[in-house]
């Protein structure tokens, strides 16, 4: 589907498909930090494995974080339970110019390869091995704020005060996230999704000036290595930026559960679509959820369409509706 074949029914996956919903899941959560979880492979390798028992959806997303490449560049991080990632802020020239290359990830990422391989051999032939990033902006973003901030004003500031800098280093971010994807492809990824999970923050305007370019440069590395690889570029917040997206390059548009499907459609009428249900149906009944899944299959065209929710599934959410959605 990816590849715009055609398919007897749309595919279907979630984001955030391991994740606290599940009591499984949380039993992990409770007992070991993030970065132990997604940085160790046995444990990593099971929480991705989780959700494919439970509801067998035909994507299989390995679990990590956008975040996890930072450290083999320089940046440090940690996810604090009950505040969320704290990370080494990067804000002056100096600090951009310091910051390391991936030249190789098997050295500086070393349980990547383990997760993806391993989760690959698990499900081949079964279900579709799908690697992701956090987009150049994304992770600039963190950088810059040092935290997850909803008014970006450090960054925002950057943007309109120091432009060089924040270009200097998403430049950098670029060409590290290329070469990291083509290493997620070398170890087991089928399909690799880039998320702007903070593209919301940003006007049309400066979506096509700071996010945009960096996405493409870091497709157009993966395309050099990997052309067959298809590639999903999902924006946070594409709602409102629909013609800015549709300039991607990329295989697949993923749409937020902001943007109508149906718009989006005659918008990219050739392209393939991701998405794009509220994940809130997600607590509605099984009879209610079916109903939303049926309006966006038809919203897409019934074809080049890959069955989500518009956002994470989000913690508390009915595992047998997550059953349901997938069925």
């Amino acid at each position: 589907a990816a590849r715009g074949e055609d398919v007897e029914r749309p595919p279907v996956w979630l984001m955030r498909q391991a994740g606290r919903y599940m009591a499984e899941f949380r039993a992990y959560s409770e007992k070991y930090p993030f970065r132990h979880r997604s940085e160790t492979p046995e444990i990593a390798i099971e929480l991705s494995m989780q959700p494919w028992r439970a509801f067998k959806p035909d994507g299989v997303i390995m679990f990590s974080d956008i975040l996890t490449p930072l450290p083999a560049l320089g940046v440090e991080f940690d996810v604090v339970r009950g505040k969320g990632p704290v990370v080494e802020p990067v804000r002056s020239m100096e600090e951009v110019k310091k910051l390391k290359t991936l030249d190789d990830p098997d050295s500086s990422l070393p349980f990547i390869r383990p997760i993806l391989s391993t989760l690959r051999k698990e499900i081949e032939g079964q279900s579709t091995m799908l690697g992701f990033i956090g987009a150049p902006w994304t992770l600039a973003a963190y950088a810059i704020e040092g935290k997850s901030d909803r008014h970006l004003v450090v960054t925002k500031q950057m943007m309109t005060k120091n432009p060089e800098i924040l270009h200097a280093f998403l430049a950098h971010l670029a060409e590290a996230l290329g070469v990291y994807v083509c290493h997620q492809i070398d170890c087991g990824a089928q399909v690799v999704q880039l998320f702007d999970s903070w593209a919301h923050h940003l006007s049309p305007q400066q979506f096509a000036e700071f996010s945009h370019p960096y996405n493409e440069r870091v497709m157009e590395i993966v395309r050099a290595k990997y052309p067959d690889t298809p590639l999903i570029f999902h924006a946070n917040g594409g709602h409102g930026k629909l013609h800015e997206i549709k300039r991607s390059t990329a295989d697949v548009i993923g749409l937020d559960w902001e943007t109508d499907m149906a718009e989006a459609r005659s918008i990219m009428p050739d392209r393939i679509l991701q998405g794009n249900m509220d994940p809130m149906y997600l607590f509605a009944s099984e009879e209610r959820i079916r109903k939303e899944v049926a309006n966006n299959v038809r919203d897409a065209g019934n074809s080049k369409h890959i069955l989500n929710v518009g956002h994470g599934v989000v913690q508390g959410t009915p595992e047998g509706n997550v059953g349901a959605f997938c069925d």
